[in-house]
């Protein structure tokens, strides 16, 4: 069996390095995404081919939810705005309506948290799905409307080429693609590639014809290589960190030279030509959002909280627990140390909302 670094849930929980205390960048994209959801469920949300089963159960899922709060107001967004289609149809009774939604992430998620955090006063039943979105989760036809948000950029494992000593795309002197190695990118490249396939082919099996599926994903600019970007800055700082530790002899150079995220992101047009050519979808909406969190700028402690809240899993797994601290005091240190580049950077990546409708055949 191959022995390659898999996805990691985020860290659980509700202390101070948690995801649920550190995911207030990602909540201003639910924020800016709301009104486009709505527009998106009143304008192409077709009754009529939803084939909904006799007691009016509209299913939602999220893909990713980690363990909140984010996920319970994007699913609050899409409630509110089917409820309103149902109003507007002057064929359904939205009284009659019932929702199903199903919270998804790995296995290992902190569903515990999740699960106790679930709004009282909602009006739906709540379901947790353990298991990797790049695979079939549910039975045909059986679900209306799939949101997902900052999650695509996350690859099913590390390329097997990138871990390689022989390899010449063996990624050294970075935690992730490399921009410098042709065979590096190509790698990244592929691996994404196959996951949107297999993602997309699980989505076209389980969502109903007509269905739709709302993505926010963390792309590049056009024409911008990762590195220029300040997330790009970020890993770069984080190598450095562990460059420096292991030659303090705190963590060894063999763990920091096999050391690789299962992360890559693509640009819009990359992403749009995947979908197309993938065809089990059509694109009924494409464009960057205004996330209202992108210009709040975090201290150095708490962009190293953000990141510990992101990568924690990762740096446990392969590090060892007994040096999580030790990293990330000194990764605080080196983003304190570098925060003029945060300035001088900007928050360059995109956030881009894409909304698909399931073809109907």
């Amino acid at each position: 069996m191959e022995n390659l670094p898999l996805s990691k849930p985020m860290v659980g929980g509700d202390g101070d390095h948690s995801y649920a205390k550190n995911s207030t960048y990602q909540g201003g994209a639910v924020d800016a995404a709301k009104s486009l959801i709505s527009e998106a469920i009143i304008e192409k949300l077709d009754l009529k081919t939803l084939e909904l089963d006799t007691s009016k159960t509209f299913r939602i899922v999220d893909l990713g939810c980690s363990s909140g709060p984010n996920t319970f107001f994007a699913v609050q967004n899409i409630i509110e705005a089917v409820e309103q289609k149902f109003l507007l149809s002057e064929q359904q009774n939205p009284s009659a309506l019932e929702f199903q939604v199903f919270f998804n992430d790995h296995y290992d998620n902190d569903f515990n948290t999740l699960f106790k955090s679930l709004p009282q006063s909602r009006h739906y039943f709540a379901v947790g799905v353990p298991g990797s979105f790049h695979g079939r989760l549910f039975p045909n036809s059986s679900i209306h409307f799939v949101h997902s948000s900052y999650t695509l950029h996350w690859l099913s494992k590390v390329p097997r080429e990138i871990v390689d000593g022989n390899s010449p795309s063996l990624n050294e002197g970075s935690v992730k693609c490399n921009r410098f190695v042709k065979e590096v990118i190509e790698a990244y490249s592929t691996q994404l590639k196959n996951d949107m396939e297999s993602f997309l082919n699980a989505r076209a099996q389980e969502v109903v014809h007509g269905g739709l599926m709302s993505l926010v994903i963390f792309a590049i600019p056009d024409g911008m290589p990762f590195a220029d970007t300040r997330p790009g800055v970020v890993f770069g700082i984080l190598h450095s960190c562990l460059t420096h530790l292991a030659k303090m002899g705190i963590i060894s150079e063999e763990k920091v030279t096999s050391f690789n995220v299962p992360m890559h992101n693509l640009t819009p047009k990359q992403l749009e030509a995947l979908i197309q050519t993938n065809g089990n979808f059509i694109i009924e909406r494409m464009e960057k959002l205004g996330n209202p969190k992108k210009h709040v700028l975090l201290s150095s402690k708490g962009f190293a909280s953000m990141m510990r809240a992101i990568l924690g899993g990762f740096i446990r797994e392969h590090f060892g627990n007994e040096f999580v601290d030790q990293i990330f005091d000194h990764f605080t240190t080196k983003i304190e140390e570098n925060y003029s580049i945060f300035r001088e950077k900007g928050l360059n990546m995109v956030d881009l909302f894409i909304l698909l409708k399931r073809v109907v055949s």
